[in-house]
């Protein structure tokens, strides 16, 4: 199963279970997703429960109509016509936006009345313009409100680099939202993480952060039977070890298991055991896992895709300090991207985020046998 099947599958049968459940967002509906995976939704559950938000919903049924007639002159009239009345209605705009601070805010406001939205970001990138909506509105409330008013909604979207896609598409946000109290934060890796977690983010009654990652959603696992089961959910805050080791431990989360694994084949070759931790979840993060492993190997590197100063690797060290200081044998290891902001040039951009060969370089170095 790919990633893109488990996220639609989970999404399809939260919304047979659950009247309370919709999705929203830019495309999501006729366009079915910008990757897909809200693919065949619209067709089953209607418009009321996936609703696309696009910025002015006229201004793109005029759009379609054009192009399915072929009439080009026309639509050039029509562009220009649309972008006078852009310039004339800007009040207007501000009164009823539905860019990504709109939509979040109405899905927001939508849960706190007791619904259930799938707030959908075509890229985690575009939520910056909603950030205060996310933090301020969803993330606080329940505490501002001494426990009276809860938010039980998922932010969803691809999260990090893809490619190409130069420097205002492609950073990580985890250490951004991992950082705030009042969310969870999902980042899921293979295709049991994206239907489980999914599931169980959508019946959580918290607001939950949900970090997938564009170049994974075509990426087939391996799937059991009880993972196809509809109520097949993954608890929230736990770690999975995906690989036994007993020389180091190395934590992960997202497309960087992955990379972590085949550097874990390429370590055995040398006669180095690598313990892979998938940590599925960043907030809460499951420290007794982590804190478990340490105990057996005795050494701890983190791999993440995210800029250094503050983040996930830095939590990760600070963990270990706290919980394992007696049992490490060495200062921990840090795997992360480059402390630049991403480069469009193909080779600018491969240099940007780590490399299998980078997590075998620090391993070895945290083993001293570099």
């Amino acid at each position: 199963m790919t990633v893109r099947d488990a996220i639609n599958s989970a999404l399809d049968e939260e919304l047979a279970r659950d009247p309370a459940v919709y999705i929203l967002g830019e495309e999501v509906g006729e366009y079915q997703g910008a990757y897909k995976i809200t693919r065949g939704l619209l067709q089953k559950y209607g418009a009321d429960r996936v609703r696309d938000t696009p910025i002015t919903e006229r201004e793109r049924q005029q759009r379609r109509q054009v192009q399915q007639q072929g009439r080009r002159q026309q639509w050039q009239q029509q562009r220009q016509q649309w972008h006078r009345r852009q310039r004339r209605q800007q009040w207007q705009r501000r009164q009823h936006q539905l860019e990504p601070h709109g939509f979040t805010g109405i899905a927001v406001g939508s849960a706190f009345a007791g619904l259930r939205p799938v707030c959908e970001f075509m890229t985690w990138n575009f939520a910056m313009q909603a950030i205060d909506q996310i933090i301020n509105s969803a993330a606080k409330t329940l505490f501002m409100s001494a426990g009276k008013i809860n938010c039980p909604i998922v932010f969803r979207g691809p999260n990090g680099a893809a490619a190409g896609v130069a420097a205002q598409h492609s950073q990580c946000f985890a250490a951004w939202y991992t950082h705030c109290p009042g969310l969870k934060v999902i980042s899921p890796y293979d295709a049991e993480d994206a239907r489980g977690l999914m599931k169980a983010a959508i019946r959580d009654d918290d607001p939950i952060i949900f970090l997938e990652n564009e170049i994974l959603y075509g990426q087939a696992f391996p799937v059991s039977p009880q993972v196809l089961d509809k109520d097949f959910v993954l608890p929230i805050g736990k770690a999975k070890v995906m690989r036994q080791g007993t020389h180091v431990t190395i934590t992960a989360h997202s497309k960087m298991v992955g990379f972590s694994l085949a550097a874990a084949e390429k370590l055995a070759a040398e006669g180095i055991e690598a313990e892979v931790i998938n940590l599925r979840s960043l907030r809460p993060l499951d420290r007794p896992a982590i804190a478990a492993s340490v105990k057996k190997t005795h050494h701890l590197v983190n791999v993440e895709e995210g800029w250094p100063t503050c983040g996930i690797g830095s939590e990760i060290c600070a963990v270990a300090m706290e919980d394992s200081f007696d049992q490490l044998d060495a200062p921990v290891g840090r795997v992360t991207g480059a402390d630049v902001p991403t480069a469009y040039a193909t080779e600018l951009e491969k240099a940007s985020f780590p490399s299998v060969d980078d997590i075998v370089k620090v391993v070895k170095q945290t083993l001293g046998k570099a």
